[in-house]
This record gives structure tokens, sequence and C-alpha cells, in this order.
């Protein structure tokens, strides 16, 4: 859990990472929550309890965000969790890739204000190389889903030199949302090496160390064409 988080959706939010992801992405920052073994158990009660007493320092626009891992492998038991914070007038805020859709999500996504949607590669070649996995269009459908529920969306990227940060990418998406009435902004993150150092603790390969981190003025590139496109462009 993280408290007082300012990355993970509007105001001042308590952040709480889920064990478990069916992706195993080349960059992911926090890989010690893919196995879907391991983590904490924590009754929904301990956890509204946790978001009471933080609810003062929310003020308007913070909340709860749940992350992950991807938070939505969890999806009926969070169901309850959500109900409660929205008796209580918290936000709510699902920080997801988009890879699970079925009857619980839809329900819990009714409880959800906000979804942030990580959009991983607009080709299926670029979807499995960096996830692990196919079929890139259950983001898609996952954010088709939101649009047709009038909730509010956000979309992120990972800006990655040579990988996802290529100008035709950056059309292809914009052009793709643009008509979407949900999405309030697209959040850019450049790339980084930060969590290198899990991956060794796990012992795992991690495939992107000759990878390099964006330039000023490539980020500026990114920013200038989504912006074409999108309400709000933001680098996180």
């Amino acid at each position: 859990m993280e408290s007082f988080g300012t990355h993970d959706g509007p105001g001042i939010r308590l952040v709480i990472f889920l064990q478990g992801c069916k992706l195993k992405c080349v960059y992911c920052h926090n890989p010690d929550t893919i196995e879907t073994s391991g983590g904490k158990l924590y009754h929904i009660d301990e956890l509204v309890e946790i978001a009471l007493k933080m609810k003062p320092y929310f003020g308007k626009k913070g909340g709860v965000t749940v992350s992950g891992g991807e938070p939505l492998l969890q999806s009926k038991e969070l169901i309850p969790f959500f109900k409660r914070l929205k008796k209580e007038g918290i936000h709510t805020n699902v920080d997801t890739n988009g890879r699970i859709l079925n009857h619980f999500t839809e329900v819990l996504l009714d409880y959800a204000d906000l979804v942030m949607l990580d959009i991983k590669h607009m080709t299926e070649e670029g979807y499995e190389a960096i996830t692990g996995m196919r079929n890139k269009e259950t983001a898609f459908n996952f954010a088709k889903q939101r649009e047709a529920s009038g909730k509010k969306m956000w979309l992120r990227y990972v800006l990655i030199p040579e990988i996802t940060n290529k100008p035709e990418l950056l059309h292809q998406m914009g052009a793709y949302f643009k008509d979407f009435k949900t999405i309030e902004k697209i959040e850019l993150q450049p790339y980084h090496k930060l969590g290198i150092h899990k991956w060794d603790a796990l012992g795992w390969d991690y495939q992107l160390k000759d990878a390099r981190e964006n330039t000023e003025k490539e980020i500026g590139m990114a920013v200038n064409i989504l912006e074409k496109y999108f309400k709000e462009v933001k680098i996180n």
C-alpha cells in the first residue's frame, strides 16, 4: 500500500497494489506483483478503515486507487470493497491493463469513478513482444465497454524509444481514440530502468537492458502528436 500517492489518479490517494498479473511486461517496475501467489491478505473492513483514516487528506479530488499487478483478477472480491467506499463518499479508481472483462469486472466498474487503462502497443506483434501474450484487442474491447458506460477514463502509455515512441504508432493510437467522449486525458510515462533491481532480486532476466531513455526532444514530439487527438496530455 502507498499512502499519499499523487501519480495514480486525481488528488491525494491511497494506492493498493494487488498481487497477480497475467501479463509479464518487459519494462514492469513492479515485477514482484506478477506471480499470483504470495502477497498479504486483508479483510475488506480493514481496508475500509485505512481509507476512512485517510479521507480527510483526500479533499475533493482524492480517493482510493487499486493497482497491481492486475487488480481485475480480484474483481469479485473488490465489488463489496468499492460499494463500501462509495457509501462513504470516497472516490474510486481502477488502474488496469484491460486484460479481463467478465461479469464481475463489469459490476465492479459500475462502482469505479475512474478507470486508468494502460495501452501497451498498437500492433499485435508489438503487444506480444512487450507483454508475452497475444490478442491486444482485449484492451480495446475494454475501452469500448468503458466508453459505452459513459464513465470517466484516462489512458496510460509507456514511451520507449524505437519501440513504442514512434510517430506512426502515436498517430494510430490518437486516431483510434479521438472520438471517445469519456477519455479525459492520456498520461505518458517515459521509459526508465528504476525497477531493474527488482528483476535481479527475483532472478529474472531484464530484457530491456539495452533500451535507452527518451530525450526531451523525443518526449516533446510525442506530446505534440497526441495533443492533436486528446483533450490533455500529461507527462508522469
